[in-house]
């Protein structure tokens, strides 16, 4: 997709912002719908707003559509060792088929094809290759699905500095979480609790879901300044015929498209890449940064994301750069809690706030 070039001079440092350790959540709050939300309808003029997230429908309106990422993180951390006898930390990627998978490999020494890593239970890997910093991985003798299901951890961000637990099992999914694949939680959606998501039909509000499958390339720091040259990974999108005419109802009767977490932005655009929105199934490498042009999504519930991320750029080309920067200053300033398990934003559409011109 071809930028303005305001867009395109932009540069990695652009997204760049002080954040104190102590404010990256290592933990989940006690109840999911207790975290803080801060509002931010630039376009508007009203600045930002401290909410809670229990605040959230006074933010909505009957007719709006809310469109929820239905994917699940699965166990994919393994760890063994490798047959020479170094450890070997496993982050599976995506599982190709019954006993295949890629995967990152962390080692003193990477392996090459034809070696093996043994697993803690006595279970085989074989390394049948490397590609785009995936090792294609081969079991002998068992599954993905079962390895993981026994040995797998999940997978918790590097940012989140502890082992996982057994509270992270059910609190770094969604309640509504349905089709395994994901490699880290769309975060959005963690605050939202049963007593939430049954107020929505209370309101009129509408609930649509889109399957995205986020990888580990979602913590990949971007490597280069001039953000032309930064290449996405890629990530399994699902957007099924329901979905589009969920939001072609609810455009028709006045209602706003609200997504639920960066993942359902960039499904839905996504799908709506030939400009109108229409069934998607497969891969997408969409880089979304100031001065895109939104063609579905109109608000959007995230959490705050890492300095320099391709994530913070989706947002500032969502509700504006300065707006943005100037809002993730405030919420440095007021405490709120970042990243995963962190507090929330709701964001406006603000896209015609330009881009500096550094």
């Amino acid at each position: 997709m071809t930028l303005p070039r305001a867009a395109c001079s932009m540069r990695l440092r652009d997204f760049h912002y002080d954040l104190p350790a102590e404010l990256i959540a290592q933990r989940p709050l006690p109840d999911r719908g207790a975290s803080r939300l801060l509002a931010l309808d630039a376009a508007a003029d009203q600045g930002c707003r401290d909410l809670r997230f229990s605040d959230l429908p006074q933010l909505l309106r009957p007719g709006d559509l809310l469109v929820f990422n239905n994917t699940r993180v699965m166990r994919a951390r393994l760890f063994g060792r490798k047959d020479t006898g170094g450890q070997v930390e496993i982050l599976v990627e995506r599982v190709l088929d019954a006993c295949e998978a890629l995967a990152q490999v962390r080692a003193s020494k990477s392996p090459k094809p034809g070696r093996r890593i043994e697993l803690a239970s006595g279970v085989r890997l074989l390394v049948t290759g490397c590609e785009a910093g995936f090792y294609r991985l081969r079991l002998e003798g068992t599954t993905f699905a079962q390895v993981m299901s026994t040995q797998g951890h999940i997978p918790l961000p590097p940012y989140i500095q502890r082992p996982d637990d057994v509270l992270d099992e059910s609190r770094y999914q969604t309640l509504y979480a349905r089709h395994s694949g994901a490699v880290a939680a769309p975060t959005a959606g963690l605050h939202f609790d049963d007593a939430m998501l049954a107020r929505l039909p209370e309101m009129g509000v509408g609930r649509a879901e889109v399957t995205l499958h986020v990888g580990a390339g979602t913590f990949q720091p971007v490597r280069v300044q001039d953000l032309d040259r930064h290449e996405m990974h890629a990530e399994w999108i699902e957007v099924n015929e329901e979905v589009c005419r969920q939001v072609n109802s609810a455009r028709e009767q006045g209602g706003r498209i609200v997504a639920v977490g960066t993942t359902s932005v960039r499904s839905l655009e996504t799908a709506a890449a030939d400009g109108d929105l229409k069934p998607f199934r497969g891969d997408s490498r969409l880089f979304i940064r100031p001065g895109y042009r939104f063609r579905v999504v109109d608000a959007m519930i995230t959490n705050f994301h890492l300095p320099e991320s391709t994530l913070l750029m989706l947002v500032s080309a969502f509700a504006g750069y300065r707006a943005v920067m100037d809002a993730y200053r405030h919420a440095v300033d007021a405490r709120y809690r970042f990243f995963s398990y962190g507090d929330a934003m709701f964001l406006s559409r603000n896209e015609d706030s330009p881009p500096p011109s550094t």
